[in-house]
């Protein structure tokens, strides 16, 4: 009665053995496949460097800024790195405008130098931009034909360096004040978050982004969001789209206020009330002495318009040292009666109400460097930037040339008159107040990286600020990890289970025989 069950038995437990052993095979392999996926997902990949050069032709001097970034991270946030920075010798290009020719060959000495940054292999793909910022805006309204050839005169030295040329140009007032905007976001990662940051970044009320101050030699700029829209003064306002999302932002260029065009806006104010050729400056050290033609202060469009005879033909300054009488003098400046808007900045500029933190670079940052007033881990408060402004002015000439005397006297002689005019621009020109100064960031650097609008425009330019979020796979790495692990566990559980099957204990037989 037993052996019919037993041999009926036999050629099922053989076909389900040939399928254990079957499933047995194949689970091995994909566990072999697995392993071999995650080993070759956890080489590091060769390095693949891409770079792209930016000069940043101001009106006071230029400079010359390399970037790199990893090719397949391209559109990936704070990728772009600062690697070198080469300041060209002598004048900005527009201090060429009587001897236009020489304003290309002046960049040689730098080109070579990002010529030895770049590995050669890399040097005809990689794209060299120039933006030309007030200093030529200027010249350009005063003598559009030297302009040209300026430009034309760096266009030919740049062509025929070996990098990729994409061109020279004046950029505006607004496209400096965006860029130098986008710069400190990108690099702030205020723009795009990933991961958990993301997730978090998303809970906020509003998306935070940092308002952009920026100061040069001839122009200053002002650029934030707004906390609210506003029909006013459209011309001011641009829109951006990046990584997904709309931002409307508020930018406005004043030419002729950066430092070294207000200065001479001051002098020549300063000239119209005048009987004789000497002045006593109250924004010079005491002690400190300049002799100027009369001819060269009124050179500029930012200071032709007072121009008339005067009985002497040149000017001689002695400091004062006065760092009252200087803000008095300096607020002459900003012309605050007519607003025909909600709110003014100066001139009868609309400016909404100031919205969040504000990064201040370039000259903000080098002057407020100088007077040992950026090092602190928080801001200092407006009344200590004062009193420490109107302590260096007090001091006389002789004490602060022995002081510093490693740097260049004009730089040193105008560190008094530049504090001052930074804190009138700022108090009385944009209206920061005790409550909201401490939301002003002086930046010098952020990372690696200059903060100022040339690496902005760079991002614009090749596009690697994608209007929309970069596609991204559907796991993340980590992701991608974790379930790799889990269909190893699986498979090894089924391996077990064959094993099991294969080797049942006798007591778990005797159901069967």
């Amino acid at each position: 009665m037993d052996e019919p069950k037993v041999t009926g038995t036999k050629p099922k437990m053989s076909w389900t053995r040939k399928i254990l052993l079957l499933l047995g095979f194949l689970s091995t392999l994909a566990v072999i496949a697995l392993i071999a996926v995650a080993v070759t997902q956890n080489k590091p990949l060769p390095k693949n460097i891409k770079y792209g050069i930016v000069l940043d032709a101001g009106s006071s001097h230029t400079n010359l800024y390399v970037y790199e970034w990893p090719a397949e991270k391209e559109n990936d946030t704070g990728v772009v790195q600062q690697v070198e920075v080469c300041k060209v010798e002598g004048p900005g290009i527009s201090g060429y405008s009587h001897a236009t020719e020489k304003a290309g060959p002046s960049l040689a000495q730098c080109l070579r130098q990002a010529e030895d940054v770049i590995p050669s292999k890399q040097h005809q793909e990689t794209p060299v931009y120039l933006g030309a910022t007030a200093g030529m805006r200027l010249l350009s309204l005063e003598n559009k034909n030297a302009a040209d050839k300026v430009l034309s005169s760096v266009e030919k030295t740049l062509r025929s360096a070996p990098f990729n040329f994409q061109g020279a140009r004046i950029i505006s007032g607004q496209e400096e004040g965006a860029y130098g905007w986008i710069t400190i976001n990108y690099l702030l990662g205020n723009f795009k978050q990933s991961g958990w940051k993301k997730l978090l970044h998303s809970l906020k009320s509003i998306s935070e982004t940092s308002g952009a101050l920026d100061l040069g030699g001839a122009s200053t700029q002002i650029t934030f969001v707004p906390n609210e829209l506003s029909s006013e003064s459209p011309e001011n306002l641009l829109y951006f789209r990046l990584y997904g999302k709309d931002y409307l932002v508020y930018t406005h260029s004043f030419l002729c206020y950066g430092k070294d065009q207000a200065l001479q806006q001051k002098l020549a104010g300063d000239l119209q009330t005048m009987e004789n050729s000497s002045l006593l400056d109250p924004c010079f050290h005491q002690g400190y002495q300049r002799t100027i033609n009369i001819s060269d202060l009124f050179k500029t469009p930012c200071t032709s318009a007072k121009k008339k005879q005067f009985p002497f033909s040149q000017l001689y300054i002695q400091g004062e040292g006065d760092y009252q009488k200087c803000r008095r003098n300096i607020q002459k400046l900003f012309n605050k009666t007519n607003c025909p808007y909600s709110s003014c900045s100066f001139n009868g500029i609309y400016l909404p109400p100031l919205q969040g933190d504000f990064g201040a670079f370039s000259a903000f940052y080098f002057v407020m460097n100088f007077l040992n007033l950026t090092s602190e881990q928080s801001p200092a408060a407006l009344d200590r930037v004062a009193t420490t402004i109107e302590s260096f002015c007090a001091r006389p000439w002789h004490e602060v040339k022995t002081a510093y005397h490693q740097v260049k006297e004009k730089y040193l002689s105008e560190y008094c008159f530049s504090g001052a005019y930074i804190l009138s621009l700022l108090e009385n020109g944009y209206d920061f107040t005790e409550n909201n100064w401490q939301r002003i960031h002086f930046l010098g650097k952020i990372g690696s990286s200059d903060a100022g609008w040339t690496l902005g425009y760079m991002l614009n330019l090749t596009n690697m600020i994608p209007a929309e979020e970069p596609a991204v796979p559907p796991l993340s790495y980590g992701s991608y990890v974790g379930l790799m692990v889990l269909c190893s566990l699986v498979l090894v559980s089924v391996l077990l289970f064959a094993w099991l099957l294969f080797h049942k204990p006798k007591c778990l037989q005797k159901g069967i025989v």
